[in-house]
């Protein structure tokens, strides 16, 4: 089932992101890492959804998009949360899914401390997990976002 949310700016995808968060902490039964797909175009708000997201999970870093050093590791402190990792990668430069797995991907999503968020995830979609959640992002004005949420 795929939900449809619509943000006007972008305080609004960073609290859609924080709200998303805060419900999957509460629902951890899984034996691997729990992963986002995150799909758009550039300046989508894929980053700026992320950032929100982060500080759903309590993580007070500032959150940038990885493009050059890929991943980006953070530790999740909530004591409500079975979580202890969050795993922000950023696929933008990645031409083969093989360069991404050279640099850990597969041990970083079978553990299931881990939240894994990738961007640009259309680039490595035939390696994703099943339980995979996609998030696509599509700019509808300036300001205004589509995000439609679904796992396959």
């Amino acid at each position: 089932m795929k939900k449809i949310y619509l943000t006007k700016n972008q305080r609004e995808t960073i609290l859609l992101g924080r709200k998303i968060a805060q419900k999957i902490i509460r629902k951890n039964k899984r034996k691997k890492a729990l992963v986002l797909a995150l799909i758009g175009d550039l300046g989508g708000g894929k980053t700026t959804f992320l950032k929100g997201f982060a500080r759903g999970l309590g993580i007070k870093e500032k959150i940038l998009s990885p493009t050059f050093v890929l991943i980006k590791k953070f530790n999740i402190k909530l004591r409500t949360s079975n979580f202890k990792h969050f795993y922000h990668i950023d696929c933008y430069r990645i031409e083969k899914p093989k360069e991404i797995l050279d640099l850990g991907l597969r041990e970083i999503i079978n553990n299931p401390k881990n939240i894994v968020a990738i961007e640009w995830a259309d680039k490595i979609q035939k390696i994703l997990p099943k339980k995979t959640f996609f998030l696509e992002f599509e700019v509808l004005g300036r300001n205004k976002r589509k995000i439609s949420f679904y796992s396959k």
